[in-house]
């Protein structure tokens, strides 16, 4: 598909973003493990949230889909039936994990656990991310892990059973890796103890904690022990990597105000307010409030005088997912904004800083790729042209969000990959322009 966008006069609405993909896969994955059931509602959508049900199905996870309105997705329900961190079923096939690392990662670690024989892949795109992240401290905990190129590349088989704690040191802050390691823990034998480099999110001790596992948090270090867990109801905030798609579009646009609401706020995904503050963009919190175990806001962004940033160290696991909306924004700012310590983007869907540099520099950007970032040298305003989406949901995106953007109009070619983390992403930039033109 093609996504034809022209810049509004005024850009203004207030949509309503899919459920956080990081709470919605630990809220079905963890409450498998409960022994009863618990409903999740406001769940992700799009392909990785089918990849996440796909797999738990395959080990013989009951899960309902209850449809309240089959128009506003905001409104499913879905009931889990746990089955105990002992009732998983040995897959009759090769589980599917999509594009979806998240839950190539996390059911890695529930599979190292079970002592039965597994196989979990991915599509294309995923098979060539290497998995040593996960594979080397899994196998010092017990577990036999065999794949391609040294066993770290997908496909992986995993025989898995009677494990025993470690403690690791993460050579990068990843939340991905920390959780594959702690459900890991909460089903081995001893304690598992996680060092951290630098924080990352912490969705899965949060609702560790909130289902009465035995985890405890010491700044950068984490502990979990063998633990049963309580079935736990969860409502899913809004997502904030989706949420920042239009946070950058009202603070980049002359005459805007974007209101998002029920998003998600917990401080491991905040890096994106805190680097939009750092560039001058007018936004506030309203109705702050908390859901279960995570912090909710409404957030309104309107039209900002950027100014440019560094964005590097500390702050980079903290808004890893969002960096190529965060280089559009740069390309608004005054200045020249660096972004370093970011080498794993390369690693991502796509090579997304070579996608998001090329793509943005076909609309006049001046951005200058580094080994493991980019320096983005504010100019002020964009020209529409075509540009490649690279089939990643964040290159798509981040390229319509510049349509928004940019003088005339800008083509975006194979956008159907926003499908993977944000189905009506393209409805939904459409009603903020006040138009209903449809996709060629």
């Amino acid at each position: 598909m093609r996504e034809v966008i022209q810049a509004p006069a005024v850009l203004e609405g207030s949509p309503v973003p899919p459920g956080d993909k990081s709470i919605s896969h630990r809220a079905l994955l963890l409450n498998s493990i409960a022994r009863r059931r618990a409903t999740v509602s406001n769940l992700c959508v799009g392909d990785d949230r089918a990849s996440i049900l796909r797999c738990l199905r395959g080990l013989g996870v009951r899960i309902e889909h209850h449809i309240a309105h089959p128009w506003d997705y905001s409104t499913d329900n879905f009931v889990v039936h746990g089955v105990g961190p002992d009732g998983f079923s040995e897959p009759s096939t090769v589980l599917n994990a999509g594009n979806s690392a998240t839950t190539f990662r996390l059911v890695s670690g529930l599979l190292a656990t079970q002592p039965f024989f597994s196989v979990i892949s991915g599509d294309p795109s995923l098979r060539e991310r290497p998995m040593d992240r996960i594979v080397s401290p899994l196998m010092k905990m017990g577990a036999t892990i065999m794949g391609r190129g040294g066993d770290c590349l997908p496909p992986l088989a995993i025989r898995g059973g009677n494990i025993h704690g470690v403690r690791h040191k993460l050579a990068v802050a990843s939340a991905q890796v920390k959780s594959s390691l702690l459900i890991a823990g909460l089903l081995a034998e001893g304690e598992t103890v996680i060092e951290q480099p630098a924080l990352s999110r912490d969705h899965t001790e949060r609702m560790l904690a909130a289902m009465g596992a035995d985890v405890e948090v010491d700044g950068l270090t984490i502990t979990v022990r063998r633990s049963e867990l309580n079935p736990l109801d969860v409502q899913v905030p809004g997502d904030m990597s989706s949420t920042a798609f239009w946070l950058v579009a009202a603070a980049s646009h002359p005459n805007a105000c974007i209101r998002v609401k029920h998003v998600g706020i917990n401080p491991s995904r905040t890096g994106v307010l805190d680097v939009l503050a750092a560039m001058g963009a007018r936004i506030h919190k309203e109705n702050v409030r908390a859901d279960g175990s995570e912090p909710t806001a409404d957030l309104v962004a309107e039209s900002s005088d950027l100014r440019a940033t560094e964005i590097a160290g500390d702050m980079i696991p903290r808004v890893i997912d969002e960096l190529p909306v965060l280089a559009l924004a740069a390309c608004f700012a005054r200045g020249t904004t660096t972004i370093r310590d970011a080498g794993e983007l390369r690693v991502k869907e796509s090579d997304r800083i070579t996608a998001t540099a090329n793509g943005l520099n076909r609309l006049g950007a001046r951005i200058e790729e580094l080994e493991d970032g980019m320096s983005i040298r504010g100019v002020g305003g964009l020209t529409g042209a075509e540009s490649e989406s690279y089939g990643d949901h964040r290159i798509a995106m981040t390229m319509g969000v510049a349509g928004l953007l940019a003088k005339g109009e800008t083509t975006v070619i194979d956008s159907e990959a926003a499908d993977v983390s944000y189905p009506g992403f393209w409805d939904t930039l459409r009603s903020l322009q006040g138009t209903t033109r449809a996709a060629s």
